[in-house]
């Protein structure tokens, strides 16, 4: 049986978002939405939340600020809550601040389905629902 998660899918673009929810359809139990830092937060605060996928680009408070946020304002369990940063930048110029800002993966734009997928089946040894 595969495990279900519920996830939180943070990207201000609604296409971006929508493509998301289709890939991770059957690794999800619920699935929520938030188009900037702001309302990533609200939504940690009000819904349970396995893992986060959070682009870097964002209005308002941006992923890095957000992911900040959440490891360093939010109590236990919420400042645990797996983050998967999602961009278009190139890895390796930008790996070492996406580790310092408390992410726990990166998945570069364009989104490989298989991808996407590995990522999320890897945090299976850090957070079960």
């Amino acid at each position: 049986m595969t495990t279900r998660y519920n996830f939180l899918i943070a990207d201000d673009i609604i296409f971006n978002r929508f493509l998301l929810k289709e890939i991770l359809s059957d690794l999800a139990n619920q699935t929520h939405e938030a188009q900037n830092g702001r309302e990533v937060i609200e939504v940690l605060k009000h819904h349970s939340i396995d893992i986060i996928l959070m682009d870097i680009e964002m209005p308002v408070m941006n992923g890095m600020d957000t992911t900040r946020y959440i490891r360093e304002q939010l109590g236990s369990p919420l400042n645990k809550t797996p983050v998967i940063a999602l961009t278009a930048h190139n890895p390796s110029d930008f790996f070492s601040h996406f580790q310092k800002a408390g992410f726990d993966h990166l998945i570069t734009k364009p989104y490989s389905i298989e991808k996407v997928k590995q990522v999320i089946r890897s945090l299976d040894n850090i957070k079960s629902p």
